[in-house]
């Protein structure tokens, strides 16, 4: 498995270590068709971008595409925001980025009362304190992330199910049905072995393998990927961001239809 673009790498805007500049540099020396630069969304308490960074950001990206020769996608890891099915970007934030990511982070600005008490407190406590994971938060989960995908068209969703156990299967369904790609992410076990073959097995859910790389030297890092792959009876053809191969993204197609 050779990777062709890195979808998930984060700079300084959230908490990443290294300069733009520096991960486009290490996605070069990787051999990286295409790389995004994909700092957590507005909606994150700690640690998200703010919008009065984002022509500071642009030109960061512009910068580095122009200096190392190689395509630099503006991206953003928004945030899934409750049951709703809100996210972090508005239309009017569109047109500053290439890629959409989507995943599930504790601390978040949720939008109803009840998401700060399930999805944020009881995704805490049973992640965290080990609690027991009910029915209901399984099922709240499941709907969140649903309703994200149906609300926005996000290009990949990260990370399922880490810190916020869900139905994969159901959740994986969606995704199919809206183009919106599952992350393998090589930066944390987030799907078992039997989660991930079940998604292969019961739906056409496609997926693409990132770093979520924090520091330039992870950039295009695919090795607990590639660990679990090999345990299993993977179709490989089933990932878009290998071998040569570059994704269709939902969210450019959107765009175009504005």
């Amino acid at each position: 498995m050779i990777l062709t673009a890195d979808y998930h790498t984060h700079t300084p805007y959230s908490h990443g270590k290294n300069t733009v500049a520096e991960n486009v540099a290490a996605a070069v020396e990787k051999g990286l068709k295409e790389v995004a630069i994909t700092d957590h969304g507005f909606s994150h308490l700690a640690l998200g971008i703010h919008r009065r960074e984002m022509p500071a950001f642009m030109a960061e990206c512009r910068a580095a595409e122009q200096q190392y020769g190689i395509r630099v996608l503006r991206g953003i890891e928004a945030n899934v925001l409750g049951i709703r099915g809100k996210a972090d970007l508005k239309e009017s934030d569109f047109e500053n980025f290439d890629v959409y990511l989507c995943g599930y982070h504790v601390a978040a600005r949720y939008v109803l009362p009840s998401d700060w008490f399930m999805n944020f407190l009881g995704n805490v406590f049973t992640a965290h304190l080990k609690f027991p994971k009910t029915k209901a938060l399984i099922k709240r989960n499941t709907l969140s992330y649903i309703r994200t995908i149906q609300n926005n068209p996000i290009d990949i969703l990260t990370h399922l199910n880490f810190q916020c156990v869900c139905d994969t299967l159901e959740v994986a369904k969606c995704a199919a049905d809206y183009g919106t790609y599952i992350e393998l992410n090589s930066k944390k076990v987030h799907l078992s072995d039997e989660q991930l073959m079940e998604i292969v097995d019961k739906t056409s859910a496609r997926f693409v393998v990132d770093s979520d790389a924090h520091t330039a030297s992870r950039v295009g890092d695919t090795a607990l990927v590639q660990q679990q792959l090999s345990r299993l009876n993977f179709p490989m053809d089933r990932i878009d961001n290998i071998d040569g191969r570059l994704p269709n993204f939902r969210f450019t197609e959107f765009k175009k239809h504005l």
